[in-house]
């Protein structure tokens, strides 16, 4: 029992009066949770002419004549003594004596007696909001439900439902900073077709390494980063590319090659030192600035939004993505978004899979079907030449039976252009 709460009071009362006060007492010093809101107090009736009628009238109503003199008197003096005694309340005591159990229980049925006391009420602001709405012509209008797409990761943690849209909306005003811009007409002795020849090889690289699928596009990013900033030698190039796969393996991966397993990949091309010297400088010129937005991180969300999705669909899309990475315009042309975008539309049309943009993937992607033609028709065509190329690492790594051989599939003709039909 808590000493403050304890009420002291005369030892000449009597036993059954000190017992009454003390109680009475407690309660009141312990109204700290009850919602005095709640409370509705009837007011008794003024004057002795109204008691009176209404003893009269609950008197006559059960067959007894109202006599003058004593017990007259005494029925309305009993009658005021009830009307005049407030009701006893209910009190929440919190009290060391008493159990939690009886506590808790005693707590659950107030607040259930309040909620449904509240429940069907409506709050004043919510109807001048309603009333503004239809007002102004803004009240929901009958149109097609876009499904939740993260609604079965609601207990994933990593998921982060909560946040997903508003991180997605930043990649999409942040996507520029990270994009790579024209430099090619900036090194005198570097050209596209050297650069496809190395994400080619750092395909294969990545493939046999069996590294995450964000560490090859984050190592892309890096190398045309990095070569928009830094003039390089024909012989660097090379050189360029495994030191850019190295910070992206420490970045993604849990476990990263090590540098001598670059040096060997590479057929022992380089020193180690000299991988260790190029990595230290391709970090000094990026500023060391690499959580940026690659179309892979697009590419995600883009195809959990591509409903219903399978593995065939998922594979489809990432080839094509990686057919438009190997080559120098499409990274130049198109932000990483409207590449990931372009993918996903393409795939859908490969694989007849009907409609080819819905609403929820213009929802998510906010691109429309005209704004991807463009680009998809690039896809497209890049799909269809992927077989004669010199240039193989994509396609065999998408022909093999665990990428579902989506390599193998026909090109869609809706999407090519005339001239390459």
């Amino acid at each position: 029992m808590d000493i403050a709460s304890k009420v002291i009071l005369p030892q000449h009362q009597l036993k059954g009066e000190v017992k009454q006060k003390n109680a009475f007492g407690d309660g009141r010093s312990r109204r700290v949770l009850q919602d005095i809101g709640n409370l509705v107090t009837e007011r008794a009736p003024q004057g002795k002419k109204q008691v009176s009628e209404v003893v009269n009238a609950a008197l006559a109503a059960n067959g007894i004549a109202l006599k003058k003199g004593v017990v007259a008197g005494k029925a309305v003096a009993d009658q005021r003594k009830a009307i005049d005694k407030p009701k006893p309340e209910t009190v929440i005591v919190i009290s060391s004596d008493e159990s939690d159990q009886e506590t808790k229980h005693v707590s659950r049925k107030v607040s259930r007696e309040e909620g449904s006391s509240r429940k069907d009420g409506k709050a004043f602001s919510s109807v001048l909001t309603a009333r503004s709405k239809a007002a102004s012509g803004l009240t929901d209008k009958p149109k097609d439900l876009i499904p939740d797409i993260d609604a079965a990761d609601i207990d994933n943690e990593l998921a982060v439902v909560e946040y997903v849209d508003d991180i997605y909306k930043y990649y999409k005003l942040a996507e520029d900073e990270g994009r790579v811009h024209d430099y090619m007409d900036a090194q005198p002795e570097i050209n596209e077709k050297m650069r496809s020849i190395l994400v080619d090889w750092l395909t294969e690289v990545h493939r046999k390494f069996q590294l995450m699928p964000e560490t090859l596009y984050l190592t892309l990013n890096i190398v045309d980063r990095f070569l928009s900033k830094e003039v390089v030698p024909r012989r660097e190039l090379q050189l360029v590319g495994i030191s850019s796969m190295l910070i992206a393996c420490k970045y993604e991966e849990i476990w990263a090659p090590e540098v001598n397993d670059f040096v060997c990949i590479s057929d022992n091309a380089y020193l180690r030192e000299q991988v260790l010297v190029m990595e230290k400088a391709i970090l000094g010129k990026l500023e060391w600035h690499l959580t940026v937005p690659t179309p892979y991180v697009f590419l995600v969300r883009y195809i959990k939004a591509s409903v219903p999705s399978d593995k065939k669909m998922e594979n489809m899309v990432f080839f094509l993505a990686e057919l438009g990475l190997m080559q120098y315009p499409t990274i130049i042309l198109y932000p990483p978004s409207l590449i990931a975008a372009s993918a996903v539309y393409a795939a859908r049309c490969t694989l007849e899979k009907r409609p080819f943009w819905s609403e929820t993937l213009k929802h998510h992607t906010g691109y429309s079907e005209d704004q991807l033609r463009g680009c998809a028709k690039v896809l497209v065509t890049l799909n269809s030449l992927a077989s004669k190329s010199k240039l193989k690492a994509v396609y065999r790594k998408f022909s093999s039976p665990d990428r579902c051989a989506v390599a193998l599939l026909a090109a869609v003709k809706s999407l090519m252009p005339a001239e390459s039909l």
